[in-house]
């Protein structure tokens, strides 16, 4: 299939930060094939008027549980321990797959209108998730998020479920569809789990070229309670004694890393997956998020989970992560409209290891277009200021993954909403709460 994009406004997102205007953009198969201001030679399939349009990369959630839909403002105004260990996890217990399936459907189905084209998600039942994932026609780095409470000296991983299930996820999964999904391996956290398990799944990584998903210092007492246990180790600093950062890693959350932390992240090229909804909601703090940048830290960015956000509308932790972190640290460059971008696109793709999040020849032809006729967004004196402080989820009109359209105008063209919700309605709410 050929595409072609003619009367093209983009953000490439490139080094220079270009703004393509009056232009054209023709994807080739899976790829973006030509960028430019002439109109490319040949004949194509299909051909996308983007007139009153602003084109952009496609946005990377770096973190996300997608199933947790099915808990939307489910056990609000709660710490992160209380809400996890009195809600969340009572609720989980009682998911099977097929709950699991659904959960994910409808959050996919809320990302893709919103504007997402690639996640990382940490979750159980994972195949039940890439199976969704597959169909839905997104890119997802998928990963279990091990958990390990028993005597580090009777861990055994051939009868650990969370290991035998790494295993199985990355031989059926790993690669899936020409990469379109890739299998990670995962440390849910420091404090569900322990020494042994880290080592097995950093082992692991390391044999299948795999990549890492680690929740790190989400809230002070989990942090503070870690270097008690450590000796002084913050989950950054303990992990690593094990291999956890050998490879391409990714740290969700960072709220209580420190300098030294973020030393050993720069040094080993570990990504922070940045949250900053989820962790206001929660009331977990604030991530140091422009001194990690200025350490050399890779920031990325994510929604966590719909239970602890409400919604996986990536624009409004865009919006957000910029206005905190300025109001923070009392200066209105602390994070500019082109840095939060770049935490939704490039930085995104870097800690996913994804050639994507730019809009460039030979990149991944993920590809999204917001109507900047729509009151919110008009007049437009810069784009970047627009898609920052001012745009939603909601202005998405179409949203193109790894070269095929999967939405446009309202209409998806590889869900079917009303059947997932039916499945949500029918199945899962009842086997959660009755």
């Amino acid at each position: 299939m050929k595409t072609l994009f003619t009367n093209v406004t983009a953000l490439l997102m490139d080094e220079e930060f270009t703004t393509l205007r009056d232009g054209y953009v023709s994807v080739s198969g899976t790829d973006i094939a030509y960028v430019g201001t002439e109109r490319p030679a040949g004949d194509f399939d299909r051909v996308i008027n983007c007139a009153g349009k602003v084109m952009m990369p496609g946005l990377i959630n770096a973190h996300t549980h997608l199933p947790m839909t099915l808990l939307r403002g489910y056990g609000g105004g709660h710490d992160l321990q209380h809400w996890l260990n009195d809600y969340i996890f009572p609720a989980e217990a009682r998911l099977d797959g097929r709950a699991v399936a659904a959960g994910a459907a409808l959050g996919l189905a809320e990302m893709i209108a919103s504007g997402v084209t690639c996640v990382a998600d940490m979750y159980g039942w994972t195949d039940s998730i890439a199976g969704q994932v597959l169909s839905a026609g997104i890119s997802a780095n998928l990963s279990l998020g091990g958990i390990y409470f028993g005597d580090p000296a009777d861990f055994d991983p051939d009868k650990l479920a969370d290991c035998v299930q790494q295993r199985a996820l990355t031989e059926e999964w790993h690669n899936a569809n020409g990469g379109q999904i890739r299998v990670d391996a995962s440390v849910h956290g420091e404090y569900t789990s322990s020494a042994p398990l880290w080592a097995w799944m950093a082992d692991y990584a390391r044999q299948h070229g795999l990549g890492m998903h680690v929740h790190v210092s989400e809230t002070e007492a989990e942090h503070a309670a870690c270097m008690e246990r450590h000796g002084g180790l913050t989950p950054i600093r303990a992990l690593d004694r094990y291999g956890v950062w050998d490879g391409r890693a990714l740290a969700a959350h960072c709220v209580y890393t420190t300098p030294d932390d973020w030393a050993l992240m720069a040094e080993k090229g570990v990504s922070c997956a940045h949250n900053p909804y989820s962790n206001l909601k929660l009331a977990s703090g604030v991530a140091p998020v422009p001194a990690m940048r200025k350490a050399g830290v890779n920031v990325a960015l994510g929604t966590d989970g719909v239970a602890s956000h409400n919604s996986t509308d990536l624009f409004a932790d865009m919006k957000l992560a910029a206005v905190l972190h300025n109001g923070v640290n009392r200066d209105p460059m602390a994070i500019t409209a082109r840095q939060a971008l770049e935490m939704a696109t490039v930085n995104g793709a870097r800690a996913l290891g994804r050639h994507t999040g730019r809009i460039a020849p030979g990149y991944t032809a993920d590809l999204i277009l917001l109507d900047f006729e729509a009151a919110n967004l008009f007049p437009c004196h810069d784009v970047a200021e627009n898609l920052v402080f001012s745009a939603h989820g909601s202005n998405v009109v179409m949203n193109m993954a790894r070269g095929t359209v999967i939405y446009q105008n309202g209409t998806y063209l590889t869900l079917d909403l009303e059947k997932i919700r039916d499945e949500v309605r029918r199945y899962a709410l009842p086997l959660l709460f009755g």
